[in-house]
């Protein structure tokens, strides 16, 4: 039996906004979301934005989320962020994996699976990002790339997987203005779903929240989110306008 599984809503900033950008945005989003019971939504800032934004959303229900983070506890890693750090501030989510990061900095799944493992263990909540690229897709490969990416991320969590959130970002959908059709966003869900058995169980799957996150936007947010296996969506360039995130956020109500 398919089990409840509660919308999320996660605003990815990326490196954009300043401190006082920051907390004008989060301001604007808290002021409009007093109530959402039915949707988690979270704000993942910059760095230098994560104590302004943690900040104005305190005595909210909005969330605060990192985009990025260290597996090291502490160390000698110069420009990084570990995740006690992100624990001070009261972050409860974290970005890990996300495509920009393993195309632009070349991180593995090998390495995001050593991030995952860290920030379960350091009780924060890790939203992880798989999907193709337009050239994979062409290819065929789509549910290839994203198999392997789903078990090299996850792999030896055991029953920590259910303490995760997938993001399926395909590569080619990101910030292009382009956007899989309800269609092709559902069937990789569902394959990602599938995966998820095989690597748990049905139970345990049928819990894990699988978001989309590849151009979601106010105009088709609603007809993306309707589909059985989407649970929410990472959002970018919507996510930096207030109204715009928050439209998104009801269109999951």
């Amino acid at each position: 039996m398919k089990k409840f599984r509660k919308k999320i809503i996660a605003g990815n900033w990326k490196m954009n906004k300043t401190v006082a950008e920051g907390e004008d945005l989060a301001t604007g989003v808290k002021r409009e979301l007093d109530e959402c019971p039915d949707v988690d939504v979270v704000l993942c800032p910059p760095f230098t934005a994560l104590k302004s934004v943690g900040d104005a959303i305190a005595d909210s229900v909005i969330k605060l989320g990192a985009q990025n983070m260290h597996w090291q506890d502490y160390g000698a890693q110069t420009g990084e962020i570990c995740p006690a750090m992100l624990r001070d501030l009261y972050c409860h989510y974290v970005i890990l994996g996300h495509s920009e990061r393993r195309r632009d900095f070349k991180e593995t799944d090998k390495v995001v699976n050593l991030k995952v493992k860290a920030a379960i263990q350091a009780h924060l909540v890790p939203i992880v990002c798989i999907g193709e690229t337009q050239k994979q897709r062409e290819a065929g490969k789509t549910e290839d790339v994203v198999r392997d990416q789903v078990t090299g991320s996850l792999s030896g969590l055991g029953d920590s997987i259910t303490k995760l959130v997938i993001a399926y970002e395909p590569v080619w959908a990101i910030g292009t203005g382009l956007t899989a059709t309800p269609e092709q966003a559902q069937e990789v869900h569902a394959f990602i779903r599938g995966v998820l058995t095989d690597m748990a169980d049905e139970n345990s799957a049928e819990s894990i929240r699988i978001q989309y996150g590849g151009s979601m936007k106010p105009a088709n947010a609603a007809e993306l989110l309707s589909q059985p296996d989407i649970d929410g969506g990472l959002i970018g360039g919507a996510a930096l306008v207030a109204g715009s995130f928050v439209e998104i956020v009801r269109a999951a109500m």
